[in-house]
């Protein structure tokens, strides 16, 4: 089984709106042996991934895809979904697959979905050798290859709290884009975007973000505002922390300015001996060490989005417990790191208990007990009091409790914070209690909301959205995607002219090049993924015209996710792409209603009612079809308008909108001026004006301004012509 080739398609595609490595596949002799005919392939596959239980395929159930595994299917097909569990084993669920023959014998289009190109291509490379494997009964090291996935997955993936943030984007229908291999993200497009990086936002303040880390001004500052905050004061040696111990009175805490986690962080210190070890701790996690009055009570961190509490989770204390013969060490072991929520990487909500921490052997230490220690049965020690943020409380916290905290993002002037808080009950006011705000912090981790150990995970990735887009926002901007037979740059150079004038900075991606508003940035053909990405990267786009053709779908997507017009104006032939298996003219309606299936749903398919296989595609719009054509006696555009639907049509020289049976004549394309336009030979161009003026009507550019734009592009050409 070999792999000729395969593509990443980042944006829709044929397959789907997602993207998706697609694999042209070349079984070979395994086209005459199907699965039920190789002995003990089904039990060495199933022993090996027993999660393709899962996998429903077309049978439409649990067990689906092991039902044709026993009746007799294609390795291509089974290709298909060994990548997809590699990749769900791995950490990375993804559940859409494709294998489809080609016009040549064995030769397979297999398409996955996938989060990662590099990732995608691995699972499939490592599927082909895997199904290999069982079919010839060979050894295959399964491990090897989910450890290798897991590790991409890892290092290349969105990490949870940002992927948490973009999933509730998804659901409310706004658009993504990844800007860097790390976790910066833009959400929305053009002018209408906004950018997050984790849990920090376009509108997080580069001075609120400066002032929550220097602790003792956040301290001040929440103070001021009649925020109780404990006292405390920053120091830079150990005689000086005790110093501070005593000033602020004992029991005493002692942390890092800068630390994360509560990594360095020691509470309820009484002795001078403990304060001194703590200082040491502390000062190996941060710049600085502060010393702070101990205030009684849990724990809390408290998320605050828009000035208003989201989430709240309360801390735990961890413990082991003896059994008579295991050391600390042993039980930290298997008591405490072997809890699925711990862990070195950032999914994991609580970091493993390291042995060798000053504050876990200072914990210890207080308690007259080291590293090697044995706990009779009964007996049980502390190993750790900060940063088990475990347990949801969100629903508890008092709405004066939620008020204070809403004013303390304020106070320091962040959108989204992590505010740390002590107190006994935080269902009771916490003034009442003596509690206080220990921090405030910025770029807050999220999966302690998002993995809680008891309660219920919040919705916060929703609650950032929804901060940063209001109800009545979707983040997109108008997007008119066009497609025609090569020749449709003029019809996008008219559309986008039409949105300049209708006063929207517009960006143009076409054959003849990259423009933003009158501004040409690039004379290259601009028919491709990036060149659209790039425009719709641009804060200042606020309405985009991106011209496509039936090659950058098949080998790259489209590069928006959906658009609110979707222009096609012929439909090509499959000549120029034999190279990617289309060799017939019977397969480019698939291809082009691409451009169709990607309407929104108060979007607009704008078609060329003069070509049948054009007009047929009217079926696959999730929005408003509006035909245009020269004839305006054709069959489909007269049932249109007896439906009283909208339609562009050539009546004599002049163009007509219509809408049901009324008529308003627009233009007449016979006046002089038109004549560089409507006399460039050899082909007729009134289609691509009528395109273009439909295209334009439908985002609601009255017909005045589409008059406009058409005398002054005409009247540009003729002064061209005329010099």
């Amino acid at each position: 089984m070999v792999i000729r080739q395969m593509t990443h398609l980042r944006g829709p595609n044929i397959w789907t709106y997602r993207p998706v490595i697609e694999a042209i596949v070349d079984i070979g002799e395994l086209e005459d042996f199907p699965s039920n005919t190789l002995p003990g392939f089904y039990e060495r596959l199933t022993t090996w991934l027993p999660g393709l239980i899962e996998h429903r395929c077309s049978v439409g159930r649990r067990g689906g895809f092991l039902m044709r595994l026993r009746d007799g299917t294609w390795p291509g097909h089974i290709l298909e979904h060994v990548a997809l569990e590699l990749q769900t084993q791995a950490g990375m669920k993804t559940g859409f697959g494709k294998a489809r023959m080609t016009h040549e014998h064995g030769v397979y289009k297999v398409v996955i979905r996938t989060r990662d190109e590099v990732i995608g291509r691995l699972a499939l490379e490592s599927a082909r050798d895997l199904v290999m494997a069982a079919i010839n009964d060979r050894p295959y090291d399964l491990a090897a290859t989910l450890a290798k996935m897991t590790d991409l997955v890892d290092r290349r993936c969105l990490g949870p709290s940002t992927a948490c943030i973009v999933d509730a984007a998804g659901e409310r229908g706004i658009p993504s884009m990844r800007l860097n291999e790390g976790n910066l993200v833009q959400l929305g497009q053009g002018a209408a975007q906004r950018r997050i990086w984790t849990a920090e936002t376009d509108r997080t303040s580069a001075i609120a973000e400066g002032i929550s880390r220097d602790k003792d001004l956040t301290k001040q500052l929440l103070s001021a505002a009649g925020v109780p905050v404990p006292e405390g004061q920053t120091v830079e040696s150990a005689d000086e922390a005790w110093d501070a111990a005593e000033s602020v009175g004992l029991p005493v805490v002692v942390k890092p300015s800068d630390g994360n986690h509560a990594r360095g962080v020691s509470l309820n210190l009484k002795t001078e001996q403990e304060v001194r070890d703590a200082f040491v701790a502390a000062e190996k996690e941060g710049s600085e060490v502060i010393v702070e009055r101990f205030i009684p009570g849990h724990e809390h961190r408290l998320l605050v989005v828009g000035g208003k509490v989201v989430a709240a989770t309360r801390g735990e204390i961890t413990r082991v417990s003896g059994d008579g013969r295991s050391t600390i060490t042993e039980l930290v072991r298997t008591q405490v790191n072997t809890d699925p929520r711990r862990g070195e990487e950032e999914q994991f909500p609580l970091d493993v208990v390291r042995m060798d921490d000053a504050v876990v052997l200072l914990e210890l230490t207080r308690q007259g007990l080291t590293p090697d220690s044995v706990l009779q049965r009964g007996q049980s020690a502390v190993v750790q009091r900060t940063g088990n943020m475990a347990n949801d409380v969100t629903q508890q916290v008092h709405p004066d409790n939620a008020e204070l905290m809403g004013l303390a993002a304020r106070v320091v002037g962040l959108d989204i914070a992590g505010i740390d808080l002590v107190v006994e009950d935080i269902s009771k006011p916490m003034e009442a209690q003596g509690g206080a705000i220990v921090e405030v912090n910025a770029g807050p981790g999220l999966l302690m909301h998002l993995k809680p150990a008891v309660g219920r995970a919040q919705p916060v990735g929703d609650a950032i959205v929804n901060h940063l887009f209001p109800a009545n926002e979707s983040g997109r901007i108008p997007i008119v995607g066009l497609l025609g037979t090569g020749d449709s740059s003029l019809a996008a150079r008219l559309v986008a002219s039409m949105l300049q004038l209708h006063g929207w900075q517009t960006a143009l991606a076409c054959r003849d090049g990259l423009f933003v508003g009158a501004r040409q940035l690039s004379t290259s053909d601009a028919r491709r993924y990036d060149d659209g990405e790039r425009m719709l990267i641009n804060r200042t786009v606020q309405a985009a015209v991106l011209e496509t053709t039936p090659r950058q779908i098949l080998t790259e997507g489209l590069p928006y996710d959906r658009c609110q017009v979707g222009v096609v104006m012929a439909m090509p032939g499959a000549d120029g792409l034999a190279d990617l298996y289309i060799t017939e003219a019977d397969q480019l309606p698939n291809i082009v209603r691409t451009q169709v299936d990607v309407v929104l749903t108060g979007g607009v398919a704008v078609l060329n009612a003069d070509n049948a296989e054009v007009a047929d595609l009217a079926d696959y719009c999730d929005g408003e079809v509006l035909f245009y054509g020269l004839d305006p006696e054709n069959e489909t555009l007269a049932a249109h308008r007896a439906r009283k639907g909208r339609a562009v049509i050539a009546r004599d020289a002049s163009i007509v909108l219509a809408s049901g049976p009324d008529e308003t004549p627009l233009i007449n394309l016979s006046a002089p001026i038109f004549a560089p336009i409507t006399n460039e030979p050899p082909a007729d161009v009134r289609p691509q004006v009528l395109a273009a003026v439909a295209a334009a009507w439908s985002l609601g550019v009255s017909a005045d301004l589409i008059r406009a734009a058409l005398l002054r592009f005409g009247e540009a050409h003729h002064n061209l012509a005329v010099h």
